[in-house]
């Protein structure tokens, strides 16, 4: 019962999804795609897959990101708003049932996204080359990691939503992937200084904040190089315990909350 309730709010929330439009940066996302297997037209075939592959990537990562933070921000907020969230929690609905199907509901738009996407990009790949060699097996690696970030954004996101307005949550979640996407460096700086507080203060933020800089490996697959299954598995868990962790923090946020 309380399994299929949840389902049941992910899946309006992917409707919602749908309804606002944001699965249309598909026809953009292939646009890119089709422009650089044209544009790189005079270059070795060699050069010319590792751009396509690399811009296929970022292009899936970015406009991934773009709609989990758009979309991320709004979660709560835009139902409390609306006030529709009063009328679902009159029903046998659990506070934290309301923010876990939240999460999924965006986890599977992204998922459905980043699958389109995926569609375009391979298909470009294939106009380009006319064939797949076994090395671009590790571009389904790179796409996985890319989803793997896209759940840890989505989790930042709903943490936000729940203690701030849309404005700043987009604001802070920007900054966390900023601060998150430099985070060995920021280790690095901080084993540099001579200042123990800075050291104190770059360990904090290092250990805090999720390490995006794991998941891009868009260079190395681009190049044919395998992943290895140490950092799959590595990933993989850090991303699990990571956004359940937030998750279950934002509902016992969202079940404090005065609704009144």
């Amino acid at each position: 019962m309380i399994a299929r309730q949840t389902w049941a709010i992910a899946l309006n929330s992917f409707r919602e999804a749908v309804r606002d439009r944001v699965l249309y940066n598909l026809i953009a996302f292939v646009l890119i795609l089709i422009a650089s297997a044209l544009l790189f037209g005079q270059i070795s075939i060699g050069i010319q897959k590792t751009i396509l592959i690399n811009i296929g990537l970022s292009s899936i990562s970015v406009f991934g990101l773009f709609i989990a933070i758009f979309l991320g921000i709004g979660l709560v907020y835009k139902e409390i708003e609306k006030r529709s969230l009063y009328t679902l929690l009159s029903k046998p609905i659990r506070r934290w049932q309301f923010i876990a199907g939240k999460f999924l509901g965006l986890n599977i738009t992204l998922l459905v996204n980043t699958a389109l996407m995926s569609v375009g990009l391979w298909a470009a790949l294939y106009y380009l080359t006319h064939q797949f060699a076994p090395e671009d097996v590790h571009i389904w690696t790179a796409i996985y990691f890319i989803l793997l970030q896209f759940s840890l954004v989505t989790a930042v996101c709903l943490f936000f939503s729940c203690v701030s307005t849309p404005v700043l949550s987009a604001v802070f979640t920007i900054l966390v992937y900023i601060i998150g996407s430099f985070s060995s460096d920021i280790r690095s700086f901080g084993e540099l200084t001579e200042s123990a507080g800075m050291k104190t203060a770059t360990m904090i933020l290092y250990y805090a904040l999720p390490h995006f800089d794991n998941f891009n490996i868009a260079s190395r697959v681009s190049h044919g190089f395998p992943v290895e299954a140490r950092l799959i598995l590595l990933n993989t868990v850090y991303t699990i315990v990571y956004a359940c962790a937030l998750v279950i923090l934002s509902a016992r946020i969202f079940s404090s909350k005065d609704l009144k």
